[in-house]
């Protein structure tokens, strides 16, 4: 049976599934989601999901949302990115690091910047995003520093994370040659066989409605 991704190409906890999804090997598909004309305020989404975000994903009789419980389901079902069984919460730990502290702050950057109208977006709110931004880069390139990869030996949920927002070519303060070993483990994600950036793994691109 096709697993089925709710997702939209704009959303980086999205592409955190989606990508797991990819190189998972497991047999999925995109269906879109139409955030920017409201589809997560539609009852029929809510039905589906009372969060009202993407992602959500569904196998058979199982609906999950939540990025970080769809990137571990992935791994139950297909074995993969799990890492050995003593980086568990190693894993688990730079998971819920990220949400807190990376990309729930740049996903919320990006969207200020870039998808509110100019004459709407709060730069000292902006302003203090970055300043909370910097110290999370400055974390995540200092751990990587001798590493390839976020724990253990190949890439984990961990690095599939922590990378959802990092790929994305619209501005919100953040620079791959600023950060080196940030810079090095996202160009080894994306040589990862079957990775796939997320305008091109997910439907959903800001072109679609320039």
């Amino acid at each position: 049976m096709t697993i089925k991704l709710h997702c939209f190409g704009e959303s980086g906890n999205a592409y955190k599934a989606a990508l797991a999804l990819e190189l998972s090997g497991l047999d999925w598909e995109p269906v879109f989601v139409d955030f920017f004309a409201g589809a997560g305020r539609a009852p029929e989404f809510r039905e589906m999901n009372v969060m009202g975000e993407a992602p959500v994903l569904e196998d058979g009789d199982i609906r999950l949302s939540q990025s970080g419980v769809i990137q571990q389901y992935i791994t139950d079902k297909s074995g993969k990115f799990g890492g050995a069984p003593e980086d568990k919460y190693e894993v688990l730990r730079w998971v819920l690091w990220d949400n807190h502290k990376l990309s729930s702050q740049a996903g919320m950057t990006r969207f200020l910047m870039n998808f509110l109208p100019e004459d709407k977006r709060p730069e000292q709110v902006i302003g203090f995003m970055q300043g909370r931004l910097k110290a999370a880069y400055a974390t995540l390139n200092a751990h990587l520093e001798g590493r390839d990869w976020i724990v253990g030996t190949g890439i984990t949920n961990a690095d599939l994370s922590c990378c959802g927002y990092l790929y994305y070519p619209e501005p919100f303060g953040f620079d791959r040659k600023d950060y080196p070993n940030i810079d090095a483990w996202l160009t080894r994600i994306s040589e990862t066989p079957g990775w796939k950036h997320p305008y091109d793994l997910m439907p959903g691109n800001p072109s679609d409605r320039a």
